[in-house]
């Protein structure tokens, strides 16, 4: 049986298109052991359980979906309120923004977590690809922000 299950795969040159890809990330859940870079290839990957926001309505059952975020033309990653000593610890993704230099194209990405956690990385310009692999599968939760407000 052929798979036909629609998958996001996007990329971002500008600040605009990472809007985008940002949006599609929104909530979605990684692990520390998830996130990578890869210095040599200036490459920054996070394997993410994205919710399928394109997919969902109102009432259950809602998706996610294995994705993978990958940055590249990355020059340095930091991160703050991160724990990165434990690989199974799970960050949420809120946001994921760019800011630029005073002289494009370089600027910062930075993916901005649940809970005040933040990794922001050092680019020479925006370059990134939003990824689906594998199938969906359902999850009887969808995200509420109204909780962030309490």
């Amino acid at each position: 049986m052929p798979d036909t299950e629609p998958r996001l795969h996007l990329m971002a040159e500008d600040e605009a298109d990472l809007a985008v890809i940002s949006a599609a990330v929104q909530d979605a859940l990684t692990r520390v052991r998830d996130l990578a870079f890869d210095a040599r290839a200036r490459r920054f990957t996070a394997v993410m359980d994205r919710f399928r926001w394109e997919q969902a309505s109102e009432a259950p059952p809602f998706e996610r979906i294995r994705s993978v975020l990958a940055i590249d033309s990355v020059l340095t990653v930091r991160s703050r309120r991160l724990r990165m000593e434990e690989p199974e610890a799970i960050a949420a993704v809120l946001s994921v923004a760019f800011t630029p230099d005073p002289e494009p194209p370089g600027g910062a990405i930075r993916l901005v977590l649940a809970g005040g956690g933040e990794i922001e990385l050092a680019v020479e310009c925006v370059d990134a690809a939003l990824a689906d692999i594998g199938q969906p599968w359902r999850t009887p939760r969808r995200p509420d922000h109204l909780m962030d407000d309490a």
